[in-house]
């Protein structure tokens, strides 16, 4: 599959899905949640980590940051800007809420920015952590996960199987043919078509976010 080039990628990834931000104004309405909760849960938890949280930390961030999108999502659809970007904004502040639950003793090294917000929060995060990157890599992943799990429910198990160990697992085509009992035109016939139908479900999990 050829890659999109990163100014496709930042369109699509930055873009507001109003779609399913309008649908979370229902805060009564369980399977809409879950469904923002399987979206996002993966993205959250694994920024967190990446900061330095804990798992029991890091699941606290998940069930948090989406208690406060719940509690703000009407002040979201009122102002500018990307919901991918609101909800970094709602999930470093979550972060930092973990740091500072911590004993002082336990909390990491920071760096103070005494021109802006000496005391701030968000300072608690550890140096050298780049958050906003660290945000963009798990969103593009976690793009691509979704579409992936989108893929595996349409497709046979052998065929998912095939793709997965060639793309995924980056195995030779003819290991994969060889392990699989597969010729090795059946392999790259297999990646064609799935690799066509992950950008279709890459393109329609992004229509919604």
């Amino acid at each position: 599959m050829k890659p999109a080039s990163p100014a496709t990628n930042e369109r699509r990834l930055t873009a507001t899905r109003r779609s399913l931000v309008e649908r979370l104004t229902d805060l009564g309405d369980q399977r809409k949640w879950q469904e923002f909760f399987e979206t996002y849960w993966r993205l959250i938890y694994g920024v967190a980590r990446k900061a330095g949280l804990t798992d029991a930390e890091a699941q606290d961030v998940v069930q948090e940051t989406v208690i406060t999108v719940a509690k703000n999502i009407t002040k979201y659809e009122r102002a500018a800007g990307s919901f991918k970007g609101w909800l970094l904004h709602i999930t470093r502040w979550r972060i930092a809420d973990q740091f500072r639950k911590r004993a002082p003793a336990e909390q990491p090294r920071t760096k103070r920015d005494d021109s802006r917000r000496a005391t701030a929060t968000i300072d608690r995060v550890p140096d050298g952590f780049d958050l906003d990157a660290a945000w963009e890599a798990e969103w593009q992943r976690n793009v691509v996960a979704a579409a992936l799990e989108r893929v595996k429910r349409k497709i046979d198990p052998k065929r998912y199987q095939i793709f997965d160990c060639l793309i995924v697992k980056q195995w030779p085509a003819a290991k994969v043919a060889a392990e699989l009992g597969v010729s090795i035109a059946q392999v790259y016939l297999v990646k064609h078509r799935v690799s066509a139908l992950l950008k279709r479900e890459v393109a329609a999990v992004e229509k919604r976010r």
